[in-house]
């Protein structure tokens, strides 16, 4: 018997048409862009191809919330990293957003 919580969670809102165009913006202003834009591009060129042959917007959603959660999370990682406490154990980015749908 697997743990399942008692309650549904709501899922979510689905980022609307222009999220990405609006998240490619936002990471061309941060600091990191060098190598966040070329991530995020590469990531959703893959989920644009994902999208192609599966016939669902799922791949493209997930890629856009996993880059919004990002980088909402970058002030606090920055504060952890400025802090100098050990981070070699690190935590993965699914065990923070949860399982994608």
């Amino acid at each position: 018997m697997t743990a399942q919580p008692d309650h549904a969670s709501t899922p979510p809102p689905v980022p609307g048409p222009a999220a990405a165009a609006e998240l490619l913006t936002r990471l061309r202003n941060h600091p990191r862009a060098s190598t966040w834009v070329p991530a995020f591009e590469q990531a959703w060129a893959a989920a644009l191809e994902d999208s192609r042959h599966s016939y669902s917007l799922t791949p493209c959603i997930d890629v856009v919330r996993a880059w919004q959660a990002r980088l909402a999370a970058a002030p606090a990682v920055q504060a952890f990293i400025s802090s100098g406490r050990d981070d070699s154990e690190g935590i993965a980015l699914d065990d923070v957003l949860g399982p994608r749908r």
